[in-house]
């Protein structure tokens, strides 16, 4: 936002260094910055359309982006064209008057730098065709740079997560809490510890994702001191874990991530008819995962199968002594579960009085084949003699996708990889496995890839409301589609700092490097259209087209490199974070390498794009065209 102000700052320096008071100074800083800086700031704003009004989780999290952004630079613009003039009048130095012939570009810098930009015009299918090499290049590099949804948070929590076998009562899932809770009392980096026995915890942060209600579930939420303790604790309950500790649950110690909630970051969904099957191709897809390095307890989401008792009624023996499978189940629902038989008063309540077998009888699996029921004749019989008792196991829960039953397979990652790298491994391994797959069954791949195109797409859905916008506030500035579809050539430009930077730093590309690579769009276009409204300027005055060029190109070096430095000395403070760390990288490298080839590569294509001759080629056409002179 500084570099606004940066650019009417400039605007007055060389107008006060020709002679002009600090009044006409600030005036002429308006009529030459202020429309073509208001086009550049509407676009940069444009290009976060698609974050602010995506229909995905993705806006909830960050669709303020666009409001901040926008709002911020439309008011940073209004400084920079209101009140920096007015600063500057107030504040900058009065130069003494004088008859304007000093010619504030006529250093010895701004003249090694006309040469070389005309020398760059001279050769511009050069200049051209070895930009669009570098841009490939650098396509290509984005290839190796990892990809990343969201990263994780610097907050000090801390979650571990216990699932005991499915079928565990919620006493012993609270043991197990409490032999957890052991281990955190005598850590000096816990600051508190917070359990919840049978559900998850609240949903107290947005990127937290809620567990349904579970028995065999509990979880504990972990505050440290601060992010160094944080990854003590869990680097010693990992070691606690490893020895034996906790032994009767299976375990997860995570941290929070920023962005929409995932889950597992490593996710692959199994689909069919029939639960069975599910089962056995999720093993197999289990299996395969259990292969990769990088994969950490691949496990299924169904788990174990809960133990059951099947009560088979013999059809034949209770028809002979006049009972239905009906009168069976009301039985025995009296005696396991119990039915009110009468209330009574205590104090304000009403309590409800239920009637059942003993805790003994009805408790002790082995003794259910003993319990008496009575039949329509009021004789009492044990229910051995009229059903068999079988034990067995089943689902304890059935997931459908669809109408079709899913199993999804799910795991984390070792840190320091990412987890879309790892999906994308990992679906090379199942290739054989689904080429295997019977009819009606398919695997599907969740986890962070899914958020990831999820987000993408709702993203790229709005991307036609954003170039419509883009494309019309640019036609109101320049007003010819030759000069609009030259400054929208430069403005993928960026790919080529960033995918350096990305690929120098092993930083990942994700959603944040993303909106640095929107941002990065924006302020490439900015410049290209004050440089292009720079060089029509001079065309308008008089100067040849040729001239116009380099003129307008040395002009506007300045300026674009100041503002350019000032963008990304401000990204040195972000590059150290974990959440924006990506984006300054992308904004700094590409900002770095997109200045130097706007200065270069624009007045290239301006002059290949209009077809623009040389002085000396003018200059001999004019006589080749006037006998007259041809014949001096």
């Amino acid at each position: 936002m500084p570099s606004s102000s940066l650019w009417v700052c400039w605007s007055m320096t060389p107008s006060s260094e020709q002679g002009w008071d600090r009044t006409r100074a600030a005036a002429a800083a308006w009529d030459i910055t202020a429309f073509p800086m208001l086009t550049g700031t509407l676009v940069t704003a444009a290009g976060f359309i698609p974050v602010g009004f995506a229909a995905s989780a993705v806006a909830e999290y960050s669709g303020g982006i666009f409001w901040v952004v926008g709002i911020s630079l439309l008011v940073s613009w209004i400084v920079a064209v209101v009140f920096t003039p007015y600063l500057g009048v107030k504040l900058l130095p009065e130069v003494p008057a004088h008859d304007g012939s000093q010619d504030p570009y006529g250093g010895a810098i701004y003249r090694r730098l006309r040469g070389l930009v005309d020398g760059i015009v001279r050769h511009r299918r050069k200049a051209v065709a070895a930009t669009a090499a570098i841009f490939v290049a650098s396509v290509v590099g984005f290839l190796n740079v990892q990809q990343q949804f969201f990263p994780l948070s610097e907050r000090p929590e801390l979650f571990l997560q216990m699932n005991l076998p499915e079928g565990s009562s919620i006493v012993a899932t609270a043991e197990a809490v409490a032999d957890a809770e052991e281990l955190l009392a005598s850590d000096p980096d816990v600051i508190h510890a917070t359990s919840y026995v049978g559900q998850g915890s609240v949903r107290f942060w947005i990127a937290l994702n809620p567990v349904l209600p579970n028995p065999a579930f509990a979880e504990i939420v972990i505050l440290s001191k601060d992010t160094d303790a944080r990854e003590r604790i869990k680097a010693r309950l990992e070691t606690a874990i490893a020895e034996g500790a906790l032994s009767g649950a299976r375990t997860r110690i995570t941290r929070f991530n920023f962005g929409p909630p995932v889950g597992h970051p490593v996710q692959f969904r199994v689909l069919g008819r029939d639960a069975q099957v599910v089962r056995e191709i999720a093993e197999d897809v289990r299996a395969a995962m259990a292969t990769h390095p990088d994969v950490v307890e691949p496990h299924l989401q169904w788990t174990e199968r809960t133990p059951s008792i099947r009560l088979t009624v013999d059809q034949d023996r209770a028809r002979a002594i006049g009972l239905a499978t009906r009168d069976v189940a009301q039985n025995l629902q009296a005696l396991l579960t119990g039915l009110p038989v009468t209330e009574m008063r205590e104090g304000n309540d009403l309590v409800t009085i239920v009637a059942r077998a003993a805790p003994t009888d009805r408790l002790d699996p082995a003794r259910l084949g003993d319990l008496t029921i009575a039949t329509r004749g009021e004789v009492p019989i044990a229910l051995s003699q009229v059903a068999r008792i079988e034990p067995t196991q089943e689902e304890p829960i059935l997931w459908r996708r669809n109408r079709d039953l899913m199993i999804s397979v799910r795991a984390d990652i070792v840190d320091g990889v990412q987890a879309p790298q790892v999906s994308t491994e990992i679906l090379a391994l199942l290739e054989p496995i689904k080429a295997a797959l019977p009819d009606g069954y398919r695997i599907e791949t969740g986890g962070t890839i899914e958020e990831s195109v999820k987000g993408n797409n709702s993203i790229f859905a709005m991307f036609p409301i954003m170039l419509i916008a883009t494309l019309t506030i640019l036609m109101v500035q320049l007003q010819s589609f030759s000069r609009l579809a030259i400054v929208l050539i430069t403005a993928p430009l960026g790919i080529i700092g960033s995918s350096l930077a990305l690929n120098l730093f092993s930083a990942p590309f994700g959603f944040v490097a993303l909106l640095g690579q929107i941002a990065l769009a924006g302020m490439i276009m900015r410049n290209s259209v004050i440089l292009v409204d720079q060089i029509e300027a001079n065309v308008a005055t008089g100067l040849d087209r040729w001239t116009a060029i380099v003129e307008a190109t040395v002009h506007r070096a300045r300026p674009v490199v100041l503002t350019a430095l000032a963008a990304i000395l401000a990204m040195i403070p972000l590059s150290r974070s974990v959440f924006w760390g990506p984006m300054a990288m992308v904004i700094m490298g590409g900002l770095f390498v997109a200045t130097l080839l706007t200065l270069f590569f624009l007045p290239a294509l301006y002059a290949l794009w209009f077809r623009v001759a040389p002085p000396e080629a003018d200059s001999m056409a004019v006589c080749l065209s006037d006998p007259d002179l041809h014949l001096a």
